[in-house]
């Protein structure tokens, strides 16, 4: 197959498991305190992040819809819904949207006016298959559909949310979301050839390509035999028939990590 091959990377770049939904976050050492977790979920959680664009073009005679000069963002829809099971005071003041405790009686009572503390930072975050996390910080949450509490008979109540992020009038240019991706903890830097072996024509070229951990490592190429095939930021071009190998190095913390690919190259076809 030329052209309908799955990514190498796809089996170490899925999103699994049904993650979680959490009041705190470190996504500079990926950790997690079991008591941030909202809520225990069940069926999934499901997160949109929706542009919405604007053609300024569209009015326009002889003008091309979807002219890329006269498109502009004006406005981005986040949030996250998800059926929760865990109910408590500080959960139902949120999900209302705007709610108090009375004092006197005890009673979760919803609020008209909002409060610039009813908005939150939230958090999403999932496991990756390669042990890393993805996250996605929603700032300034708001649950902003209520909620819908639904028993059965014998069995668990679902509490369905959706909560939406929101811009501030002191940011106004600031999206209300960010994205993080995080390496697999502990992981050992590493650096994998796409081909550990190849067979090209003299004045032809191959592209090699390197996954590296820690990611975008600067990585030194060489070849045991530059009469044979040279190498230039990966692109391995022949140069005479013969063997050579090409090597791949990172360095990390003083440490080289290497991997290789042996060329073959077969001089041109006569005639």
């Amino acid at each position: 197959m030329r052209f309908t091959q799955i990514p190498e990377s796809t089996f170490n770049e899925l999103q699994v498991n049904a993650g979680v939904i959490a009041k705190d976050f470190d996504p500079t050492t990926g950790t997690l305190d079991n008591a941030d977790i909202i809520s225990a979920t069940s069926g999934g959680i499901t997160v949109n992040v929706k542009p919405t664009f604007e053609d300024f073009g569209s009015d326009i005679d002889n003008c091309k819809k979807n002219t890329k000069e006269l498109k502009r963002k004006t406005e981005m829809d986040v949030n996250v819904s998800a059926t929760l099971l865990n109910i408590s005071e500080d959960s139902l003041k949120f999900m209302l949207g705007a709610a108090d405790k009375d004092a006197t009686s005890g009673a979760i009572v919803a609020r008209t006016d909002l409060a610039l503390t009813d908005f939150q930072t939230l958090w999403f975050i999932g496991d990756m298959s390669n042990g890393g996390y993805i996250a996605i910080k929603l700032i300034d949450a708001l649950s902003t559909d209520g909620f819908s509490l639904k028993t059965n008979d014998k069995g668990k109540g679902n509490l369905s949310v959706t909560i939406t992020a929101h811009t501030s009038l002191e940011s106004q240019d600031t999206e209300p979301v960010e994205f993080y991706i995080g390496e697999p903890e502990g992981q050992t830097p590493f650096i994998t050839l796409n081909k550990n072996s190849i067979s090209i024509v003299d004045g032809d070229t191959f592209t090699l390509k390197a996954k590296t951990y820690p990611a975008d490592e600067t990585i030194t190429w060489d070849s045991t035999d530059d009469d044979v095939a040279t190498v230039d930021d990966g692109v391995v071009t022949a140069v005479d028939a013969g063997v050579c190998v090409i090597t791949a190095t990172i360095t990390v913390d003083g440490i080289s990590y290497i991997d290789s690919c042996n060329v073959t190259v077969k001089a041109q076809a006569e005639g």
